[in-house]
């Protein structure tokens, strides 16, 4: 007599760990609709370029020494279309993620841009109620964490969380590239001369790394089927 167990229908339970192991990781594959995400989020980013070359104000004083640029757009546009944008890649991956069976897990990505969406729309409206009468010169790490809170480092910021969530190291290597740009910034020695256009290069570059890791990742998925 032997007390041994023995595994149900004769399989090694180690091969049925790494089977199963295999199907959750398929299953997390099967959820990514993650070129949806980076096609809205580019969409959104060009569609903005008007909004913030409309409501940009410069104004100078004088000789000129005593500026204000500031870009009222961010606040008129941005908020809105964001939340737009993290609603409608919700409902896309809820919506593929049911047609597939599958449960889907975007919900703390959504929130998470919201929560960054009213974090930036605070802050930037805090400073402009106050810097245009307390006007500062500012350290170089303050502009970077001020890249970071506006709407083009929050979008990196949100994706750092879906990326976790999809345990998707592909989309977490295109994120940090994507911050890099976008806090750094890197402009590629692309420049306007006017003052209202000042802005222009690094929102095309912030607008074409998202829609290029769209297509990217759309790709990828063809190949994936």
């Amino acid at each position: 007599m032997t007390t041994d167990s023995v595994p149900a229908g004769g399989r090694d339970p180690r091969r049925l760990l790494s089977e199963v192991r295999g199907l959750a990781r398929r299953v997390r594959v099967d959820q990514r609709v993650t070129w949806f995400a980076l096609l809205v989020l580019a969409a959104v980013t060009f569609v903005g370029i008007p909004f913030d070359r409309y409501f940009l104000v410069f104004h100078c004083v004088g000789d000129a020494t005593a500026c204000q640029f500031s870009r009222q757009g961010v606040l008129y546009y941005w908020p809105l279309a964001l939340l737009l944008a993290y609603a409608a890649i919700a409902v896309c991956y809820v919506r593929v993620a049911r047609a597939r069976g599958l449960g889907a897990r975007v919900l703390p990505y959504a929130l998470t841009g919201v929560a960054l969406t009213v974090l930036f729309t605070a802050a930037w409206v805090a400073a402009r109620l106050y810097f245009p009468t307390h006007p500062h010169r500012f350290p170089y790490w303050v502009l970077v964490l001020d890249r970071l809170i506006s709407p083009w480092g929050t979008i990196g910021v949100a994706l750092l969380v879906l990326a976790r969530l999809e345990r998707n190291v592909g989309l977490l290597v295109f994120t940090l590239g994507y911050l890099t740009v976008a806090l750094v910034p890197i402009d590629f020695g692309w420049h306007w001369d006017a003052f209202r256009t000042t802005f222009l290069p690094q929102q095309i570059i912030n607008g074409t790394v998202l829609l290029l890791g769209a297509i990217g990742f759309a790709l990828a998925g063809r190949q994936r089927r």
